[in-house]
């Protein structure tokens, strides 16, 4: 395993952290016990030392302390979770808040903690009138949180502002070959890097969008260069990338500026895959032929991507039953792959032949879904272009037929 330097406390991370938001369950809320304790047993046997989760992701940060008690490993890593900082009403908040988290991670320390999903400087200062630097200087003081940061999806223009408003140790940002200029970006990477600050990476295929859900053309341009020993073969000419999963990674590896890039890896080869390429992805590994090849997918990815969706499921459950990233999901698969490939997708997430149909027509647009999206989709405005790919005429009918049986 590769490990990279923070360089604001010397602490040695591995380039790959697991995300484990996306941890396989039964259901929304309920991960699975025993699967989690696997995947974390095996990242953290392959050299992985940094686990985030979240008090917003259901279920998750109990699953990772009973996982961590079971298995002994807690000394072994870095714990990482979130404060839901929209909740926070009152100063005592913050204690409510962290003590119910530490009591959920069966621990006494969180040795990364994040200020979760900030939008805007604004979303600070409404914290810092509730007093949360004292807190923080308190909880810091008593060993019970190591280093600070937060996570953001806010615009570009507003992250420098956000760097600067508080000591920070570190920050979190989206960030991917299709994302150069989104949110904080490559100037955001750099400028966190600039000021001292560990930075780590979130997204770093899209949600999965990057590796087994590009357009057909895109694949293919991966798959040439990976067998033409000049793009993509040799030691010497950089890294060996067999999969687009790959190729998203060492993409992100390949900036000196990433201390560690998170991967929300949900089953046991994800981890083994990433984890191998994660060895040799050194900052500036790839060369200039493969950033061409790269610069090509992403034309391609482009052409296609008409919903960024990330299918992070913030936006759940839907009041009015709509499978919002199902619906999103298989729109973009009708442009990747085929019009009826994305028509197939959304029988399958709309659920059409049961009794209560998840069809993009159930939006009401009360905005309940974007007011919570990370990646501030205009989700109601969307879902009507949902309806109208995939809902018009004969097959709206057809939906609609299939839906009352």
């Amino acid at each position: 395993m590769q490990y990279r330097v923070n360089p604001r406390n010397g602490e040695r991370i591995s380039a790959l952290g697991l995300g484990c938001m996306r941890m396989p369950g039964a259901a929304l809320g309920r991960p699975d016990a025993r699967a989690a304790r696997e995947l974390i047993a095996r990242a953290v046997e392959l050299g992985v030392n940094y686990l985030d989760t979240a008090y917003l992701y259901p279920g998750n940060e109990a699953a990772v302390g009973a996982a961590l008690e079971d298995l002994g490993l807690r000394d072994r890593v870095l714990v990482a979770t979130k404060l839901p900082h929209a909740s926070v009403k009152r100063p005592e908040d913050f204690d409510r808040f962290f003590d119910e988290q530490l009591r959920r991670l069966r621990t006494d320390r969180v040795d990364y903690y994040l200020m979760h999903n900030v939008t805007s400087p604004a979303q600070w200062e409404r914290l810092r009138a509730l007093g949360v630097e004292a807190w923080v200087a308190r909880q810091k003081a008593a060993g019970r949180i190591g280093q600070i940061g937060f996570s953001y999806h806010g615009s570009a223009g507003d992250f420098p502002v956000l760097l600067d408003a508080f000591d920070w140790d570190f920050c979190q940002i989206q960030y991917n070959y299709a994302g150069e200029t989104y949110q904080a970006g490559t100037a955001g990477l750099k400028a966190a890097a600039a000021r001292g600050m560990a930075v780590f990476v979130m997204e770093p295929l899209l949600g999965g969008r990057l590796a087994d859900k590009l357009p057909v053309r895109a694949q293919r341009i991966f798959t040439e260069a990976a067998q033409t020993g000049g793009a993509a073969g040799s030691v010497d000419a950089g890294p060996a990338l067999a999969t687009p999963a790959a190729w998203g990674l060492a993409w992100v590896w390949d900036h000196p500026e990433v201390t560690m890039l998170l991967s929300g890896m949900g089953s046991l080869s994800q981890i083994e895959q990433n984890a191998q390429v994660a060895d040799r992805a050194l900052p500036g590994c790839l060369t200039p032929r493969q950033h061409e090849v790269v610069a090509r997918v992403v034309e391609e990815f482009a052409r296609t991507n008409r919903v960024p969706c990330t299918g992070c499921n913030y936006c759940m459950p839907c009041p009015h039953g709509v499978n919002i990233p199902g619906c999103f999901s298989a729109y973009n698969a009708s442009f990747a792959h085929s019009w009826f490939t994305g028509l197939s997708q959304y029988f399958t997430a709309s659920a059409v032949r049961t009794g209560s149909p998840k069809l993009a027509s159930n939006c009401v647009k009360c905005g309940a879904c974007a007011r919570k999206c990370p990646q501030h989709i205009a989700i109601p405005e969307e879902l009507e272009a949902v309806c109208r790919r995939f809902q018009p005429g004969p097959v709206g009918w057809m939906l609609g037929l299939l839906s009352r049986r």
